[in-house]
């Protein structure tokens, strides 16, 4: 605004216009204007206190200030627009300029527009800095970022969520990195939490989720049954934020943004094939972080800690809150239930059995009118796993499953050398080592119909004929009884053959002297 108070004090003082130019950085047409409309109106030097620039422009250039009055925006609703999704300043000042067309009003251009609005959200914006005492509260939230796990059979990305939390008086940060964000991985990040800052805060400031609260009211809120029963074991009062309100948590929401930058990004190149891998990883980018020193205190979030926060927060529980939930499982005629979309083996005397599962974050158990039948590690990533205990398996299946060829090979040497020639024989056979499985199984199964020793001069026999016998070959010379002639070198067999394996000789053919 021009600077209508000291052009007149200037001129009182005898100065000519180039030189009130000069001083105040304006054209000498705004000055003599400003004069010649003094002039007119018969204000002088000096001007009665009360009287602002602003009133001095209404003054001299009333008509201007008349006809350019344009229709002022109304910034409390531009403010609570703007926060619903999709809505721009562009789209309101669009809705402004039509209300005015219909009021038959002038509205303001789009950079008049934004910058009043700026003007006043820049007011709205204004922050008051709340001291905090040490252990006081804790504030958590998940991070809007996510990192992947990759199958290591398949090669698919998994998404793990990241929990977040903070102690505000030293910005001290704990992360963990969980397959869900349900309710279950944000009772365990809590469990966890607790367990690495060592202590209890008075207060936890959590979102307004729906794992944590059932119905948002600032003034009485409906926590979770569970996330209830937690705070309550951890003897800790929970207050969650307003809804849009991240200013009610600003020191998780800062850290947030800090850990996707420090850790989440920091581990972007890496590949993770379990939850474990991720976790210790971000261990150790987490102690790096908190020992961190701060650009503009002294000292790092770790020190502030160790120093000053730690011994204020209240002590833990005996035993940590574990949360786990109940469900009925009926058992397939695989041997195994169903729990999330993972597979788990029962004995396989309860097929068709209704049983009892209970389930908490690592562990699946399952229980019989009250017995537990057995435990497995919870499974987590791809879905469709198995986790299967060979104990549960009926006896033919334990059989199948340790097939191998060490196992085939340490039966034949109990029967016999040539039987453990004749299986390493089959074996080496196939390209696929496993192919040769049943042909194994079905040659060492003969002397259960023919006894050991018949099955030990089966294949002896047939080594004699070939150095790779086969299951059908050994099986002929039982059917055929060939195994109980005497040990004397079979009939048109070369007892030395040469490189070139077996040749019928001259004599088979009858010879030169063979009668036609």
């Amino acid at each position: 605004m021009t600077q209508y108070r000291e052009i007149l004090r200037l001129n009182s003082l005898g100065i000519n216009k180039t030189g009130i130019a000069q001083s105040l950085k304006c054209s000498r047409n705004t000055v003599r204007s400003v004069l010649n409309r003094a002039s007119e109106l018969d204000i002088k030097w000096p001007l009665p206190v009360e009287i602002t620039d602003t009133d001095l422009h209404k003054r001299f250039f009333q008509k201007a200030h008349d006809e350019n009055l344009r229709k002022a925006p109304d910034v409390e609703h531009i403010h609570k627009e703007l926060l619903k999704s999709g809505v721009s300043l562009k789209l309101l000042w669009n809705e402004y300029c039509e209300t005015c067309r219909i009021q038959g009003e002038l509205p303001l251009m789009y950079s008049q527009f934004c910058q009043i609005y700026r003007k006043h959200a820049e007011v709205k914006r204004a922050t008051m800095h709340i001291p905090r005492k040490p252990g006081e509260l804790i504030e958590v939230d998940w991070a809007g970022t996510t990192s992947m796990l990759v199958d290591r059979d398949t090669g698919e990305l998994t998404a793990a969520y990241i929990f977040v939390a903070v102690l505000p008086f030293s910005q001290y940060a704990y992360v963990e990195a969980f397959p869900s964000m349900k309710q279950e991985s944000w009772i365990a990040a809590h469990v966890n939490m607790y367990q690495y800052f060592g202590g209890v805060s008075k207060i936890l400031v959590p979102d307004n989720l729906k794992t944590g609260v059932v119905k948002s009211d600032w003034h009485n809120p409906e926590l979770n049954k569970i996330y209830r029963e937690m705070s309550e074991h951890y003897n800790t009062a929970i207050i969650p934020t307003r809804v849009r309100k991240p200013k009610d948590k600003a020191s998780v929401e800062g850290t947030v943004g800090n850990i996707s930058t420090w850790i989440i990004a920091a581990l972007r190149n890496e590949k993770f094939f379990t939850l474990a891998e991720l976790n210790k990883s971000i261990k150790t980018k987490l102690t790096s972080f908190n020992s961190k020193p701060f650009q503009k205190k002294e000292g790092s979030r770790l020190s502030i800690f160790l120093g000053e926060e730690k011994s204020m927060l209240l002590p833990l529980p005996a035993t940590p809150f574990e949360l786990a939930t109940l469900k009925q499982a009926t058992v397939q005629f695989n041997y195994h239930i169903q729990v999330e979309k993972m597979h788990y083996s029962v004995p396989h005397e309860y097929i068709k059995h209704v049983v009892d599962v209970r389930i908490t974050k690592n562990v699946i158990e399952v229980f019989y009118n009250n017995h537990r039948l057995c435990s497995h590690p919870k499974l987590h990533g791809r879905i469709g796993q198995y986790s299967t205990v060979e104990e549960h398996m009926p006896e033919d299946h334990q059989k199948y499953l340790k097939w191998n060829s060490e196992r085939f090979i340490s039966w034949a040497e109990k029967i016999g050398p040539s039987t453990t020639i004749t299986i390493k024989s089959i074996l080496a056979s196939y390209r696929v080592e496993e192919q040769g499985y049943k042909s194994c199984m079905g040659l060492l199964k003969l002397a259960d119909k023919y006894s050991v020793i018949r099955l030990e001069a089966a294949c002896s026999r047939a080594l004699y004929y070939t150095p790779h016998p086969s299951y059908k070959s050994v099986k002929s010379i039982l059917t055929t009884g060939q195994d109980k002639l005497t040990n004397e070198t079979p009939k048109h067999v070369i007892e030395e053959p040469d490189a070139f394996g077996f040749t019928r000789g001259a004599d088979y053919y009858g010879g030169k002297n063979h009668d036609k």
